[in-house]
């Protein structure tokens, strides 16, 4: 059978794509019960310029990557297709393709980018059109027993939060929401926009004490979010191999992470007990196989040591002792014998809060602590690791300079919000300049570590598969005989992936289940 014109163009030619996510879907489904019309081996290796990851990597913000979009910005020109003759509308596609194509690459190289363009986002497009296809098997039964288990606990919830209301209500309508808690019950704070009182989650944690029903409240929507967006849900996306085949979109997230959609694997909690109970359904696909969970341990605030060149942040990684306990040794001025809980809670608190350009009221209200009180836990952070302060004034006065801000392998991130004329809108600017270096770098890494176990894993012959990546993690299923090659192999191109000043370690757990492999 003579393979379609796309399919010899991959084996044989230097070629352009609007959209390689979208061909391989084509021409390598996933779904691994259908057939693919492109041998995969034939692919790795092979020339392909995918005008919107070039895009991508020039203006991550942006939001339409069409070739109509991209002719009009980078050519000056509106592409407007034949309306009657497709032959002649593939033809001037392929025309314009070309053209846009040829002008990224030129801006790509001017950039900085184009090296970031062939040895990351190119290879990783391959990698994940083979974990998509392979997809991830879940249990189906269990599902359906967790489906009438959340059925019934969301009805009591519902009785309860009647009760607490003295009334009946749709709690799913936040216009009669409003009315109950802000009239009815009389709670402070409520505030009125076109369609009423707003109930959003910010407005009800501020709540939380105000009265028992805002705790029944928030559990009820976690659960039938959760309920419906997964336990429900998941059934019915398998795909005709019985799988789940979530979609990994490079071009989303302006930080460089991947995103997960249809549906999104990223956003199951892994910290709430119904968020375990949810990924207790996803299994191995062969009877005695199991599920390898492999996640970089501290990865951005390691990013932040290497990034800063702080010689305290780099010692606390160094020595081997436990990170957070070290931060709160050096920030309270104690002993590392003498750190207790409270003062290690606090210091985790802050370590991940610097990260994300946190201030002093975002540290205040996520520790329960007056804003002098945050003020003063972050002055002596900056003080215990003061190249670290050094270091964020130096991003964002760069950022302010020069609009974009860079990871450690040339990914920028351009930051218009800097250039606001409101204050709310260029502290977040700021905010953003200082995060984006350690999450985009965070994000880099793991689609490095994604290409080298995929070509480990092809070379090495493993029957293992790789089938998700969840932010730091990497999640594979594997037969008994190769678990533990297999997790050594996984962890060593992990953790050699880039050359740091602090290592890149990673942790390591097997399971029956996705949950049990943490």
């Amino acid at each position: 059978m003579k393979l379609p014109l796309a399919a010899r163009a991959l084996q044989e030619e230097c070629i352009a794509v609007e959209d390689i996510k979208a061909l391989f879907e084509w021409l390598y489904p996933a779904d691994s019960s259908l057939p693919v019309q492109v041998d995969r081996a034939k692919l790795e290796g092979k020339r392909i310029f995918d005008i919107s990851l070039a895009a991508y990597l020039l203006e991550s913000n942006r939001k339409d990557f069409s070739l109509e979009a991209l002719s009009q910005d980078y050519l000056g020109v509106a592409f407007e297709a034949p309306k009657d003759d497709s032959r002649a509308e593939a033809r001037e596609r392929a025309v314009c393709l070309t053209q846009v194509a040829a002008v990224l690459a030129d801006a790509l190289k001017k950039d900085g980018s184009f090296e970031l363009f062939e040895t990351m986002e190119m290879p990783l497009s391959l990698v994940l059109a083979d974990v998509e296809r392979e997809g991830i098997a879940v249990d189906a039964d269990y599902l359906d027993a967790l489906s009438k288990e959340g059925r019934a606990h969301l009805d009591a919830l519902e009785d309860e939060i009647h009760e607490l209301a003295g009334s009946d209500f749709n709690i799913d309508s936040p216009k009669q929401l409003g009315e109950v808690l802000f009239v009815d019950l009389g709670l402070e704070g409520g505030k009125k926009n076109k369609t009423g009182y707003s109930t959003n989650a910010s407005v009800l944690e501020k709540l939380r004490n105000a009265h028992p029903i805002i705790d029944k409240i928030l559990e009820y929507r976690e659960y039938n979010k959760l309920q419906t967006t997964y336990i429900d849900a998941l059934p019915r996306l398998r795909g005709g191999d019985g799988r789940i085949h979530t979609t990994f979109n490079q071009t989303v997230a302006a930080t460089g992470r991947l995103s997960s959609s249809n549906p999104n694997l990223q956003n199951i909690p892994v910290r709430t007990e119904l968020g375990r109970e949810i990924r207790k359904a996803f299994i191995p696909s062969h009877e005695g196989w199991s599920l390898l969970s492999v996640d970089y341990s501290q990865i951005e605030l390691r990013v932040l040591a290497h990034l800063s060149g702080d010689e305290g942040l780099i010692e606390a990684f160094t020595s081997g002792a436990d990170f957070h306990a070290a931060t709160a040794a050096r920030v309270f001025g104690v002993a590392p014998s003498d750190v207790d809980a409270a003062m290690r809670s606090r210091a985790k608190a802050v370590n991940f809060g610097i990260v994300y350009g946190q201030g002093a009221h975002g540290l205040g209200e996520s520790l329960g602590i007056p804003y002098k009180e945050a003020q003063e836990i972050i002055d002596r952070y900056y003080a215990a690791y003061p190249r670290v302060k050094e270091y964020l004034s130096e991003t964002v006065a760069f950022a302010k300079e020069h609009g974009w801000v860079e990871t450690a392998f040339h990914r920028k991130r351009h930051i218009p919000e800097l250039q606001s004329t409101a204050y709310a809108v260029r502290a977040f600017g700021e905010r953003t300049a200082m995060n984006h270096p350690m999450q985009g770098t965070a994000a880099d890494l793991i689609k490095l570590a994604m290409i080298a176990v995929s070509r480990r894993l092809s070379a090495e012959k493993f029957e293992a598969r790789m089938l998700l990546q969840v932010h730091d993690e990497l999640v594979f299923e594997t037969p008994e005989n190769e678990r533990e090659h297999l997790a050594q192999t996984v962890s060593d191109a992990m953790s050699s992936v880039a050359d740091f000043k602090v290592p890149l370690l990673v942790s390591v757990a097997f399971g029956p289940t996705w949950a049990e492999a943490k």
